[in-house]
Order: structure tokens, then C-alpha cells, then sequence
């Protein structure tokens, strides 16, 4: 399996690479390939080939133990169909945007995500039912389903030629929401339920953290489309969902202070600041969350897209990736030496500084003002995460002494 988490290492390789490539063509002159052709391809491949891929790897050897020879030939070869499908996004988005080909790859891995879901819900309800993640995995796989009727309703409108802005925004952030804080979410809590439970037995028996974020996570789609006119009474449903996840993110904090002698003699003092940096981050996402409900703070928000590309790469980079790479590191799924260290935080200082500009970038739009040099400042950064990632993959590819973890 280690395999499969040394090719998620180099995705993000292009995933960064590809953000450093419309970085570089928004502050300077670049003539080859599209803009939007850019994004599409480091969108799809980073939901696909970077954090999709990367959390099926790992929730299947979460349950590797409970699993026959003939189930892992079965994951690995829908493994291989979900990067096929990447790569065929990332090369077709590029050159040709949406088409025949990109759709038809889309609409493939979006099967291929249905196949591994039956699967491995099937094997959490038979063979591993005594995970002590099933709902958070069962959870996490059904809003990745329920996300892609997001991705039917833009084909739906697409075809017909009729696309209305409500139906069009709403469609693309009902997609993200259940991406970002179903599928990514639910899938990274799993991982820590998991691991949370197997050094404290008796936390399987607490069940309100993840009822209290599955009720919440539903209605909190509305987050994303508050700039819609709600009846009161939903908007009132809106906040509640916010306010909840708040106490539910508080709640798990405290349950993981209540036993932090025996978490923290788990992991080395290096992996310690990680994720104290991923659980800071997280909390000001649900701070946000609960900010935007705010009317004033809502339509600022949504109004200026560096302040939503600053949100989206806040639960993407800093919660999300970084979650995951120091999930890889601290429970020896990749080598840990001095090199691989470094570049992780390397690639964290560049995500930091990234989330530092586009604050700025964000707040100065507001007044309309323009930053001097921003576009060429957030394209170095990009450069500072490529390098992290390119020296995280090399880092595992030398034959240097490992350190446990």
C-alpha cells in the first residue's frame, strides 16, 4: 500500500505545479494554454487525484486487517481506475477545457467513487463493522455521492443551454460544500476517530461529536449561498447548523485534551506542531463559518472572490493536505528524516504565506484598493509550496535512515 501513497506525493506535485503555472500567468506574460483550462485541470485533479485518492488509500488500510487477499486486488484496481481518470482530467481540462473527453473522464471517476463507496460501506457493515470510524467513513462516502447531483445539475443545465447565475452558483457550491465538508471532512475525522480510539478505548462509546456534525453538515450547505433570500426561518436553521458545528469542533477539542498524556506520547514533538497548526486553522474555518451568518460579513465575503479563493484554500491546504501530510508522517506511512521534514515545512510556510497574501489581497479589496506586487508575491509563494512538495517526494525516494514517528 505504500506504493499508493508515494504516487499521492507526487500528485501533489502537479497540483502545485499547476497552481504555481496560473500564478505565473496572472503576474506575468504567458501566452500557452488558458487560464480557465488551468484551473479546471488543478481543480479536478486536486479533488481526484490528490485528496480523493490519497483518502481511499488510507481508509482502506484503516480496515486493511479486516479485509481477504481478493477485496485488496479489488480496491488496488480502483485505485489505478481513479488515477487513470485523473490523469486523463488533468491532461484533457488542459488542453481542450470542458469537452467530450474531460466530461466523460469526470463522469467516470464520479462511477468509479459509487463502485469504491458499495464496497467499502459493504465491508464496514460485514467484515469491518467493528471500526470504530464506520459512521464517519459511511458518512463521508454518502456526501461524496450526494455531491456529485451537484456536478448532474451544471450537465443538466449545460445541455438545455439554460444557465440561470442562482441555479449555476448554487449547483457548483452545493458540490464544494459536500466535497470540502462532507467527503474531505468526514473522511480526515475518520482517520482521527480511529486513531483517537485505539489509544483511548473508551472514547468509541461517544457518538454526539459525530451525530452533532452529520445534523449540521446538511443544512450548512446554505453557508455557501447566503446570498440568496432565505424565509427566516431557514436562515434561523442556517445559523443553528453553524453554531453547532462550532460547539461540535469544541467538544472533540475537549475530548482530546481530556487524554492528551496519552495522544501526545503517541506522536514526536515535530508531528505535535502540525497538527497543532491543522487544529488551529481548523477552528478559525468553523469561526468563519459562523461569522459569515453575519448579513454584513456575508455579502463582503461573497462579494470579493480573493476573500472565497482564501476560504476555499483554507480548508483545501491548510486543513485538508496538511491534515493529511502530517497524518503520513506522524503514523509511518512515508520515511521521516531530516529532508522530508523540512519540506513539509517548507510546503506549510508557503501555505501560511499563501492564506497571508490573499487576507491582505482580500481586505484591500474591499476599499478597492490595489496591492502592489500581490500577483507576483502569491506566485513566489506558489513557487515555496512546489518546492516543498518536490522535496517531500524526493525526500522518500533516497535511501536515507528512517525515524520512527
Amino acid at each position: 500500500m505504500r506504493f499508493w501513497i508515494k504516487f499521492s506525493l507526487f500528485n501533489i506535485i502537479i497540483v502545485a505545479l499547476y497552481g504555481t503555472l496560473m500564478r505565473y500567468k496572472i503576474g506575468f506574460a504567458f501566452p500557452f494554454f488558458e487560464q480557465k483550462n488551468l484551473l479546471e485541470a488543478h481543480s479536478h485533479f486536486a479533488f481526484t487525484g490528490w485528496i480523493s485518492q490519497t483518502l481511499m488509500v488510507l481508509m482502506v488500510m484503516s480496515i486493511q486487517r479486516f479485509l481477504d487477499e481478493r477485496a485488496i486486488k479489488i480496491y488496488k484496481a480502483i485505485f489505478i481506475a481513479n488515477l487513470v481518470c485523473a490523469y486523463c482530467m488533468l491532461i484533457s481540462f488542459t488542453f481542450t477545457g470542458y469537452g467530450v473527453i474531460s466530461i466523460a473522464f469526470s463522469s467516470l471517476s464520479i462511477l468509479i467513487s459509487y463502485y469504491f463507496s458499495w464496497h467499502f460501506i459493504k465491508h464496514l457493515r460485514t467484515t469491518a463493522k467493528s471500526s470504530a470510524s464506520k459512521n464517519w467513513y459511511i458518512a463521508a462516502l454518502t456526501f461524496n455521492i450526494l455531491s456529485s447531483f451537484g456536478t448532474y445539475a451544471l450537465v443538466y443545465m449545460m445541455v438545455t443551454k439554460s444557465m440561470p447565475e442562482l441555479g449555476y452558483l448554487g449547483s457548483i457550491y452545493f458540490f464544494l460544500h459536500f466535497q470540502y465538508n462532507g467527503w474531505f471532512l468526514f473522511g480526515c475525522f475518520g482517520l482521527l476517530w480511529d486513531k483517537l480510539c485505539e489509544l483511548v478505548p473508551e472514547m468509541q462509546s461517544n457518538k454526539s461529536v459525530f451525530w452533532m456534525f452529520f445534523l449540521a453538515c446538511l443544512p450548512a450547505y446554505f453557508l455557501s449561498t447566503l446570498w440568496m433570500n432565505f424565509p427566516p426561518w431557514l436562515y434561523w436553521i442556517i445559523v443553528l447548523s453553524a453554531i453547532v458545528q462550532v460547539i461540535a469542533w469544541g467538544k472533540l477539542l475537549l475530548l482530546i485534551r481530556q487524554h492528551i498524556k496519552v495522544i501526545k506520547n503517541s506522536l514526536e514533538v515535530f508531528s505535535k506542531y502540525i497538527f497543532l497548526f491543522v487544529a488551529i486553522t481548523c477552528s478559525i474555518k468553523f469561526l468563519l463559518q459562523l461569522f459569515s451568518t453575519i448579513p454584513v460579513i456575508s455579502k463582503l465575503a461573497f462579494g470579493f472572490r480573493p476573500i472565497v479563493i482564501a476560504y476555499l484554500h483554507l480548508v483545501l491546504l491548510a486543513v485538508i493536505s496538511v491534515f493529511i501530510l502530517a497524518w503520513l508522517f506522524s503514523f509511518n506511512f512515508i520515511k521521516t528524516n531530516k529532508l522530508s521534514k523540512t519540506a513539509l515545512l517548507i510546503f506549510i510556510g508557503g501555505v501560511f504565506l499563501n492564506e497571508f497574501a490573499l487576507m491582505i489581497q482580500g481586505v484591500a479589496s474591499f476599499s478597492y484598493f490595489p496591492v502592489p506586487h500581490i500577483n507576483e508575491a502569491l506566485f513566489i509563494i506558489a513557487v515555496v509550496m512546489l518546492l516543498g512538495a518536490v522535496l517531500l517526494f524526493v525526500s522518500q525516494m533516497k535511501h536515507m535512515p528512517e525515524k520512527s514517528a
